[in-house]
């Protein structure tokens, strides 16, 4: 992994799964670069990118295009090439993870595609003619988009657009060795998960639900995002891989 370089768009915190998937990569040498949107999420991210010796920090709102290019730019300017891209960007309005789905507004819902699955394709666009030694891309979904999950709700629709985004984008770039996969995490305590209703019942639910009876951690989704970066994962494209200690398997 020496000598490749990332681009991570979505770290929020410390606890982001953006962020376990960077420090994995930066453990196995890789150069990383690293976005924000605000000045409340740079004050966050700044430190980070120093802990991992990467002055690469730019804004990036991915509902603008004139900032996604902008920000790959940049990654041409620096480094001629990406072989990296962990995609961890979702949102939905607040009002939107209550209540019925039903309800969802349009603009609600325009809103929540457009960030959480259109935001992908836009920067699998830009990353394409950078990735010129093939490369990996990198996605982070959730069960929602498969299975009802009460308070979900839009942003479940959202994911089930993204995973079939991971596949079609796949197929689209396979021929040039770029390979594209999402992990779907089992639900984890991240400032995303705060603006769910009622999640701290939704983690104690899926402990129990789980085979191995137990959650999972920031830890685990960083490690498979850096074997689906690596040597490893050369040979996987298109494809959702959990890591949600067996939840997906369980019936009712």
């Amino acid at each position: 992994m020496e000598k490749r370089k990332a681009l991570v768009l979505g770290v929020a915190n410390d606890r982001s799964l953006a962020w376990a998937i960077a420090k994995q990569l930066f453990e196995g040498g890789v150069e990383l670069g690293f976005s924000y949107q605000g000045e409340a999420l740079e004050r966050r991210v700044r430190p980070l990118a120093e802990e991992v010796g990467s002055r690469f920090v730019e804004p990036c709102d991915v509902s603008r295009d004139e900032d996604i290019d902008a920000i790959f730019t940049k990654v041409k300017e620096r480094w001629g090439r990406l072989d990296i891209l962990i995609h961890s960007v979702a949102f939905a309005n607040k009002e939107d993870l209550e209540g019925r789905f039903v309800d969802t507004s349009r603009a609600g819902f325009a809103k929540a595609l457009d960030i959480s699955a259109y935001s992908l394709v836009a920067a699998t666009r830009r990353a394409e003619p950078l990735m010129t030694d093939g490369g990996s891309i990198v996605t982070l979904s959730y069960y929602g988009s498969q299975k009802v999950v009460p308070n979900y709700n839009v942003m479940g629709v959202a994911k089930a657009a993204l995973e079939a985004s991971v596949r079609y984008l796949a197929y689209d770039l396979g021929p040039k060795k770029i390979r594209v996969n999402a992990i779907s995490a089992g639900p984890v305590k991240t400032l995303a998960a705060a603006g769910i209703r009622d999640f701290r019942t939704m983690l104690k639910a899926a402990e129990e639900k789980t085979p191995l009876k137990e959650n999972i951690s920031a830890e685990d989704v960083g490690a498979l995002g850096a074997f689906l970066c690596g040597p490893g994962g050369r040979h996987v494209t298109g494809t959702v891989m959990y890591v949600d200690s067996g939840a997906h398997i369980m019936g009712a």
